[in-house]
């Protein structure tokens, strides 16, 4: 059995309208400084999206979770917050903001693989289940 370590993750929300505090989830990032991960992973179901916010400019979402991936990876390509310390940009990530991209507050977990939990969140707190289920 591997050892487990403790993670933290958030929810990643589109907010449109932040005075109705309506949102959509469309991705997760998991913070697990014992083995070192810090990643996000998104998914935007388009036709949703349009139902809940007409007009929301796409590419521009497209670009903020770019910006969140990136930010993840560190390094130049990260800006300035990039080249923080994993856990840092982690707390810079998770900040209250009253953008159109917001996150949950953060929760804790176990976890033996870091990127599996983050898969597994990621099904569970943005995928739709199927229309059969």
């Amino acid at each position: 059995m591997s050892a487990r370590h403790s993670f933290n993750y958030a929810v990643v929300r589109v907010v449109p309208h932040a005075e109705r505090e309506e949102f959509m989830n469309v991705g997760v990032i998991v913070s697990c400084q014992a083995s070192g991960f810090l990643d996000a992973a998104f998914e935007v179901d388009e036709r949703r999206l349009a139902a809940f916010a007409p007009g929301l400019d796409v590419s521009e979402l497209q670009a903020h979770l770019e910006a969140i991936r990136l930010i993840c990876k560190g390094g130049d390509k990260g800006g300035t917050i990039g080249g923080l310390p994993r856990r840092a940009r982690f707390d810079w990530l998770v900040a209250p903001r009253s953008t159109i991209v917001q996150t949950s507050a953060v929760h804790a977990g176990l976890c033996s693989d870091p990127q599996q939990a983050l898969n597994d969140l990621l099904r569970k707190m943005v995928s739709l289940p199927p229309a059969n289920a």
